[in-house]
């Protein structure tokens, strides 16, 4: 079910706030975050954020594309390693 209009879009306060530091001193480090359910906005544009897959932080690249996706979206949990075939056991 999508978010309200009403709302905006979600951002975790201090993953926003790590951000605008960053943007504020232009600093060109990588930021950590486990918050897999905020939204990409325009501010983080060029920016690498290591998001938290569960396991490892997968470093993500923000481009102009991938705004208004979640930043879940970039760092999967799960590695699919094909279907075995009968012939290889």
């Amino acid at each position: 079910m999508a978010r309200s209009i009403k709302k905006g879009v979600f951002i975790e306060k201090k993953l926003m706030n790590k951000i605008l530091e960053a943007k504020k001193n232009s600093k060109r480090e990588v930021i950590k975050t486990w918050s897999r359910r905020s939204t990409v906005i325009p501010e983080m544009v060029g920016m690498t954020l290591a998001v938290h897959n569960g396991k490892k932080f997968i470093p993500v690249f923000i481009t102009e594309n991938m705004v208004g996706y979640k930043l879940g979206d970039f760092a999967l949990t799960r590695n699919y390693k094909g279907h075995t075939s009968k012939g290889s056991k």
